[in-house]
């Protein structure tokens, strides 16, 4: 789609579309991201959600899976399942924590350092890509809305 042909609506869009087009927005940039991880030549299990996940625990270098859950805002036992999954790949292992005996904490391997980078190049690629008719004001509105949403949604999470 030619992005300077959209139409400005000129009637206020009800929150519903507004609601679908995030949808097909987030899916579209979804789908340039995997398009720029496989020229990379990142492996196909590692998606965009999980290579979020290994770069948490690359900053951390060691790092409790509850601990993970907590920082990434992600249920425990997705946690435990990515684990599982990136553990039998070989790119984390599980270590005891030598402060606490019933703990474990996991860590990256020397084979997911190289994915972690080709993975930044890919982001870099795709945003650039995604991103590449926006001028800068454009982006700090995007921004902006981006985190109020983020909020909305904590705020009504509270409320749960």
């Amino acid at each position: 789609m030619d992005k300077s042909k959209v139409p400005f609506p000129t009637e206020p869009p009800t929150p519903e579309f507004l609601l679908e087009i995030l949808f097909k927005t987030t899916h579209s940039i979804h789908s340039q991201f995997e398009a720029h991880l496989s020229a990379q030549d990142v492996p196909t299990y590692l998606t965009g959600p999980r290579m979020r996940f290994l770069k948490c625990i690359a900053e951390a270098g060691k790092i409790r899976m509850s601990d993970l859950a907590t920082k990434l805002g992600i249920k425990k036992r997705t946690v435990t399942q990515f684990v599982d999954a990136l553990e039998k790949e070989n790119v984390i292992v599980r270590i005891p924590d030598p402060n606490d005996r019933r703990a474990t904490l996991i860590q990256i391997t020397d084979t997911a350092e190289p994915l972690i980078k080709r993975t930044g190049n890919a982001m870099i690629e795709a945003a650039t890509e995604v991103l590449a008719s926006f001028p800068s004001e454009s982006r700090s509105q995007l921004l902006y809305l981006l985190y109020q949403l983020a909020d909305v949604k904590e705020s009504n999470d509270d409320m749960n």
